[in-house]
């Protein structure tokens, strides 16, 4: 991949950063190819981000420099004040930790939009480390994960041996062996230091999200209950005249046409007709659905009248639940497939059908 992401959240302790890059793209465990990032990006807290800015980033002794310097394999990844993301509250100002249910929200959006804001690129792959920051960030983001990551992303935790995690000075083993100060007293070697990654296999659930949550319009809160809803018994409630759709706990918004074409399917349903095909689709029942659901376009529907004047068209039924479709996993993702029209029979003899049973439906003029 020409463009390779490395993601990592933060709290007080910025080693996380490079330790995670060491193991990555220096000495990456037996059997693995060097991930060599050419961009990083870290989230964090407000307080995170002073202490990355000073001990990664500072031009006197910056360690994310001093790494590079020493291993001249990692190239110079785009890494930067502006790569740095700090969480905000929901007035839009930083926070400096999270503690509270209303921060742990706050910190769930911003790891939601930032990995589908770093997934949206096809051509893109990219690594995440979950070591770093409060368990709960951890969490957010490794679940984030599962929602967002496609077949070329990876997620990972770094382990640092014992006596170097979290000591202050210790962020890599430097190409030159250093002595450190121990807190008893004692010196430490950092040739012995041992660095390893833990790959992490996750369920991936990308392919069934909500266009809404893909396009960055979606929290972390709604994703999980679109989820839930996919995994509970389906229900379908349509309103003619108040032009209203729900499926499950979920307001569907479908134009006019689409929502009489739903309707119809529905129909189809309670009156135990079985699948259709456009041969004996009843354009006539279809078009008095129509009717009752337009109260401005009227336009659309006299186009439609016109149309289907002679019957059903093939094209007309077709297209139809094309859009359909493509308006139910628009809005539900995963939630969409007990609504969605189901096939049977062969070509050139298939017909359609709800999924749902007629219990699960109901049609109110």
């Amino acid at each position: 991949m020409p463009r390779r992401i490395l993601l990592a959240v933060t709290g007080l302790s910025p080693q996380v950063l490079t330790e995670t890059l060491y193991a990555l793209a220096v000495a990456p465990e037996p059997g693995a190819a060097p991930f060599v990032p050419t961009e990083i990006h870290l989230l964090t807290t407000d307080s995170g981000a002073r202490l990355a800015r000073t001990a990664l980033l500072h031009p006197d002794g910056g360690q994310f420099h001093a790494l590079l310097a020493d291993y001249p394999t990692l190239g110079r990844p785009a890494f930067g004040e502006q790569h740095i993301h700090v969480i905000h509250d929901a007035a839009g100002q930083p926070l400096a930790d999270i503690r509270t249910p209303e921060e742990n929200a706050c910190a769930a959006d911003s790891i939601t939009a930032l990995m589908a804001e770093l997934t949206r690129d096809e051509h893109a792959a990219l690594h995440v480390s979950i070591a770093g920051g409060r368990k709960t960030m951890g969490f957010y983001l490794g679940y984030a994960f599962s929602l967002f990551a496609r077949p070329q992303d990876e997620l990972s935790h770094v382990l640092v041996s014992s006596p170097f995690e979290n000591h202050p000075e210790f962020f890599y083993p430097p190409a030159t062996a250093r002595r450190l100060a121990a807190r008893d007293g004692q010196h430490l070697d950092t040739a012995d230091a041992r660095i390893t990654l833990a790959r992490i296999p996750v369920v991936r659930l990308r392919h069934g999200q909500p266009q809404a949550l893909l396009q960055r319009r979606a929290s972390f809160g709604e994703t999980v209950a679109a989820i839930q809803q996919s995994l509970e018994p389906a229900r379908l409630v349509i309103e003619l005249r108040q032009r209203r759709v729900q499926c499950g706990d979920t307001l569907v918004p479908l134009p006019p046409a689409q929502l009489a074409w739903l309707a119809w399917w529905a129909r189809q349903s309670l009156a135990g007709r079985g699948p259709q095909n456009w041969r004996s689709a009843d354009a006539g029942e279809f078009l008095a659905l129509y009717r009752r659901v337009v109260t401005i376009d009227a336009v659309a529907y006299e186009h439609a009248s016109k149309r289907l004047k002679d019957g059903m068209e093939k094209e007309f039924f077709e297209q139809n639940n094309a859009k359909l479709e493509r308006a139910l996993k628009d809005r539900l993702g995963l939630a969409a497939a007990p609504y969605l029209l189901h096939t049977s029979g062969r070509r050139p003899h298939t017909a359609r059908a709800l999924a749902l049973t007629p219990q699960a439906i109901t049609l109110i003029d």
